[in-house]
């Protein structure tokens, strides 16, 4: 199933969670250097979250999420 970091499409495994992705995008150390993760809708998820086909999630700074 295809999902969405940043608006960059990636093909994932069902039941794949939200570290699985940054891992595979290679965004995971970003977490650790106090990035976050949003929905669409700007609310922050965790990493242990399970994915939906079409989710679109972002990993933002503080500075970005002022935006």
């Amino acid at each position: 199933m295809k999902v969405y970091v940043n608006n960059i499409p990636f093909d994932i495994l069902p039941g794949m969670t939200v570290k699985h992705l940054l891992i595979s995008a290679g965004l995971l150390k970003e977490i650790g250097q106090g990035k976050r993760v949003f929905d669409k809708w700007e609310n922050e998820i965790g990493l242990e979250g399970e994915l939906t086909a079409g989710e679109r999630i972002f990993v933002l700074s503080h500075q970005e999420e002022d935006r």
